[in-house]
């Protein structure tokens, strides 16, 4: 089959988010499978979304889809996840100004996602705006998993410190697959 990508480091990006992201989505299945559907159901959402962005990005990487259509429908993906994660159903976190501090960086995330597929010449879109996406979502990640480090642990901390880190991750993929286009171009 026939790569999009010719570079090994853009290979290794696209190689290291897949394994790594189908790695923390199926810990994540056996958790909704631990702790029960009851229980672990906005996983199961989340997971969807989050597998639908690892195999569009591996479509994308065998050139099964257009750059327009991978940036369409991952923007869409990683939107609807910071939305229903982030936004609509936070999770409680231990002190308000940390609480408060994830859903303002949640919304900057949201934006950003929607500014960059607005924008009627994506392409000029520059590096430091792509990768700042993935810092941003970084941030919220790693304020999450200080308020599980500061808050009681339980037997559902280690899956929860998963489920946090899938999607920078993800991100992390997505975005280096933006800045290899706008290179290749």
């Amino acid at each position: 089959m026939k790569t999009r990508f010719k570079k090994k480091i853009n290979i290794f990006n696209v190689a290291v988010t897949a394994i790594s992201g189908m790695l923390s989505v199926s810990i994540m299945f056996y958790a909704v499978g631990h702790f029960g559907l009851s229980v672990a159901w906005p996983e199961l959402v989340l997971n969807t979304f989050y597998v639908a962005s690892l195999v569009m990005m591996w479509m994308y990487f065998f050139n099964r889809l257009e750059t327009q259509q991978f940036n369409y429908w991952s923007s869409v993906c990683l939107g609807i996840t910071v939305l229903l994660r982030d936004i609509l159903f936070p999770p409680r976190l231990v002190n308000y100004p940390l609480h408060l501090s994830c859903l303002t960086l949640s919304v900057l995330l949201l934006l950003m996602l929607t500014f960059f597929y607005a924008r009627k010449n994506w392409k000029t879109y520059s590096k430091a705006n792509l990768w700042l996406i993935f810092i941003v979502d970084v941030l919220i990640a790693t304020l999450y998993n200080y308020d599980l480090l500061i808050d009681t642990i339980d037997e559902a901390t280690g899956y929860l410190m998963t489920e946090i880190w899938i999607r920078p991750t993800i991100t992390y993929g997505l975005v280096a697959c933006f800045v290899t286009e706008t290179n290749e171009k």
